[in-house]
């Protein structure tokens, strides 16, 4: 099936702190009402790489199948693009992740909430087998929902609501409606990595048939939209701090958005796409920040 190598490569472990995002946040709502459990944390992680590279693999085979991933495209060659790994093989590395992440989803759920809650096992599988089909169906077959502009709306529904949300309920067994503003602000952000990745791609995403969210709109308002998701992100956090009444000391976990904002300026003074690339890292890895210092401060001022 290939080298080790290549399969790190395609496994694209630097998109992990991104999808970690949604379960730390998740946890932190469920630390602040009282709330924690080391396994569930783990496995939830565990769970996350699973479907994430999963995701990444389906990605790296759509886009390689459909001649998207080819010299025109800015960024590091995919696994199918350079001949790193097989078709066959990189189908045998999907189907094998799909068994890891089924398996280690119904650890989790078990885990969480044991035998006596069937109906919530029940239900938590069956949102596990969508993230497959949603990781595998962006990309993959002649009705890929990436290649229709809909993949905006998918990274919003699972990685921000269902990460956030869905990750906290394993917790707390019951929702609180003042988590939709982090489960919300996660969601933009998170869409707002892959609007970037799209700003970066146009050129070639408008010559190879992927119709995203920004070949629709055109660069100059994909911009636009992309300070719509990140200001509405700071706005969400800022009206959960003003409902939850913290002080100061408790919100400083919003200095995460000041590499964001400096982002803005950056991503408005760009007329070459190509230039974007070194800005989805930024916008990542802020926020994977931005989670780790709410969980924090749940943790110090609780």
């Amino acid at each position: 099936m290939g080298n080790t190598k290549a399969w790190i490569q395609a496994a694209r472990l630097r998109t992990l702190p991104l999808s970690f995002s949604g379960i730390i946040v998740g946890t932190a709502l469920a630390r602040y009402q009282g709330q924690f459990n080391w396994p569930i944390f783990i496995l939830a992680l565990l769970t996350t790489v699973g479907f994430q590279v999963t995701s990444n693999f389906a990605n790296d085979y759509g886009d390689g199948v459909k001649g998207t991933d080819n010299e025109d495209r800015i960024g590091p060659a995919r696994a199918l693009q350079s001949g790193s790994i097989s078709r066959k093989a990189l189908k045998q590395g999907i189907l094998v992740s799909v068994i890891i992440s089924m398996f280690l989803a119904l650890a989790l759920v078990y885990l969480a909430f044991g035998l006596d809650n069937l109906p919530y096992i029940l239900v938590f599988m069956v949102l596990g087998v969508l993230s497959i089909w949603a990781a595998i169906k962006y990309t993959v077959g002649s009705n890929a929902y990436g290649y229709r502009g809909m993949g905006d709306l998918f990274v919003f529904l699972f990685f921000g609501l269902l990460g956030v949300l869905g990750s906290m309920f394993l917790y707390t067994k019951s929702l609180d409606w003042n988590a939709l503003f982090p489960a919300v602000a996660i969601g933009l952000l998170c869409v707002a990595v892959l609007n970037l990745n799209n700003l970066r791609d146009i050129a070639s995403d408008k010559k190879h048939g992927k119709i995203t969210m920004v070949v629709k709109m055109g660069f100059e308002k994909g911009k636009r939209y992309h300070f719509f998701l990140i200001l509405m992100a700071l706005i969400c956090f800022s009206l959960f701090i003003f409902i939850k009444g913290f002080g100061w000391k408790q919100s400083f976990f919003m200095l995460a958005f000041l590499p964001l904002l400096i982002h803005l300026k950056k991503v408005n003074q760009t007329t070459n796409p190509g230039n974007l690339d070194t800005e989805l890292k930024k916008v990542a890895l802020s926020t994977f920040l931005l989670s780790l210092l709410f969980l924090i401060s749940v943790n110090i001022f609780l």
